[in-house]
């Protein structure tokens, strides 16, 4: 039985769609119970996997026999199991998160857990803020100041809107040759500029309800999509809340950058940079070093950690 090596393009929960080195693709599913390397997930397979599997009977299906090492991946809290994660993707070159300052309106708390949680996976990140053409005078000078502010700590920073195809350009070239996950919550436009930038989709796009000014989902399975440039975009469902798994509370600061500088100056080794005298990243946030939206950002995924012990 010939074995091919190929990358997982779509997952449906039990079959998945595999891409071999031909370019041809095979519908395949798991034969019997693979082993998790110490990761409690419900997913053993993700979009972005290499695996090695067998053809089976029947023309165009195969058996995944194994699950070639991640370079990285990226993960959220399972919604049907609690203490598990699900792997949204993984072997990525970089993720772009999709956000916008308003209907819906992105919190920064939801852009930093999720580049936080890239980071920790070593997952390069690029904000993409979509919807330009709503915004008046006001919001735009917000954006120069989210701009500065995460241009500031290593975030590449976009402005775009996909409505009036602007700053599209931009993005393709930052796409080219990359295996990107595309993310944001409901509502951002992520189908749109998925449309936009893959116009042979056609993918389903949700209105956006007034009623809660939230986006409705219209993607269930993760998928991954080849485009020009030799681009390969990973589309996944809309994030509600992107939970810290595996992340314990002395860790979250290592993945924050603009604390990294800091860290190693503190009085005391398991400093958590709260109120514990002699803290240098505390000072650092004092003097204005550390922006006030971050900070908070950080207390809040503390505590977070915190409740779950």
């Amino acid at each position: 039985m010939e074995q091919m090596r190929g990358r997982v393009i779509r997952s449906t929960g039990s079959w998945y769609e595999v891409k071999i080195e031909s370019g041809e693709v095979f519908k395949a599913r798991l034969r019997g119970k693979f082993k998790q390397d110490k990761l409690k997930v419900n997913n053993p397979i993700a979009v972005g996997d290499w695996v090695i599997l067998d053809q089976e009977g029947e023309e165009g299906s195969a058996v995944i026999k194994t699950i070639e090492p991640r370079s990285n991946y990226i993960i959220r809290k399972s919604t049907r199991k609690s203490n598990f994660s699900h792997i949204i993707a993984s072997n990525l070159d970089q993720a772009i998160l999709v956000a916008t300052l308003s209907f819906p309106r992105t919190s920064l708390g939801f852009i930093d857990r999720f580049l936080v949680s890239a980071e920790s996976f070593r997952i390069p990140c690029i904000l993409v803020i979509n919807k330009s053409d709503l915004l008046d005078q006001e919001g735009l000078e917000i954006v120069d100041q989210l701009k500065e502010l995460y241009e500031s700590i290593g975030y590449r920073t976009l402005l775009i809107s996909v409505l009036k195809e602007h700053g599209l350009d931009e993005i393709r070239a930052a796409l080219r040759g990359k295996t990107s996950l595309i993310s944001g919550h409901s509502g951002v436009g992520k189908s749109s500029l998925l449309n936009a930038l893959v116009p042979e989709l056609g993918l389903r796009i949700g209105e956006v309800s007034t009623f809660a000014n939230k986006g409705t989902h219209t993607t269930t399975f993760a998928e991954m999509f080849e485009t020009e440039g030799d681009a390969r975009i990973i589309d996944t469902p809309g994030i509600k809340e992107l939970g810290l798994v595996e992340m314990e509370q002395e860790e979250i600061s290592d993945y924050f950058p603009e604390m990294r500088a800091f860290l190693g100056q503190c009085k005391f080794n398991n400093c958590l940079h709260v109120n514990e005298p002699g803290c240098a990243v505390l000072e650092a946030f004092v003097n204005g070093e550390i922006a006030d939206s971050r900070y908070m950002s950080y207390l809040s995924m503390l505590e977070d950690s915190d409740n779950r012990r």
